[in-house]
């Protein structure tokens, strides 16, 4: 265990860290979130193991830190900087929630059940994707069928504009 400490916690903490940078910047510009919504998830609940390796590891110097005062403004400052993003969920003011599960739906669903939500007929969406370049083969399949992996965008480009 002490090996495992010494010589994995810190370097596991900072790999994961990594990838949680990159996806959560690339999630933070809608760039992949596809790829990188689920992967972000998963890694940053996994990063949590290292992490609490780490702190046992380094918990004397923590300690001297708090004793100094050096590592209470920081974690208070973070703190402050996270309470209005999560405000509106601890409050239960939140509105809605994530788009992602009702967006997961609309794109798996067929054109001509898809049509009628976007008050549109199931001939004037497949006509409306084709016009943006997703040519579909019938009304029964799905933009996800459709467009593949520009399944997103290809649902964007026909949602009624003022969303």
């Amino acid at each position: 265990m002490n090996l495992f400490l010494n010589r994995l916690a810190t370097p596991l903490t900072l790999g994961l860290f990594a990838v949680s940078t990159i996806s959560g910047v690339a999630l933070f510009l809608h760039v992949g979130q596809g790829y990188f919504h689920e992967m972000h998830e998963w890694l940053s609940m996994l990063l949590l193991l290292p992490f609490v390796l780490h702190v046992w590891k380094n918990w004397n110097p923590l300690v001297l830190y708090a004793k100094r005062g050096v590592l209470w403004l920081p974690v208070i400052a973070s703190l402050v900087i996270a309470v209005p993003f999560a405000w509106p969920a601890l409050s239960g003011k939140q509105q809605g929630g994530s788009p992602a599960i009702p967006m997961r739906i609309m794109m798996k669903a067929p054109i001509a059940d898809l049509a009628p939500l976007l008050k549109m007929t199931p001939d004037a969406l497949q006509a409306a994707l084709a016009d943006k370049g997703y040519k579909a083969g019938s009304t029964q399949e799905s933009i996800e069928k459709i467009a593949g992996e520009n399944a997103r965008a290809a649902l964007f480009s026909v949602l009624p504009k003022g969303r």
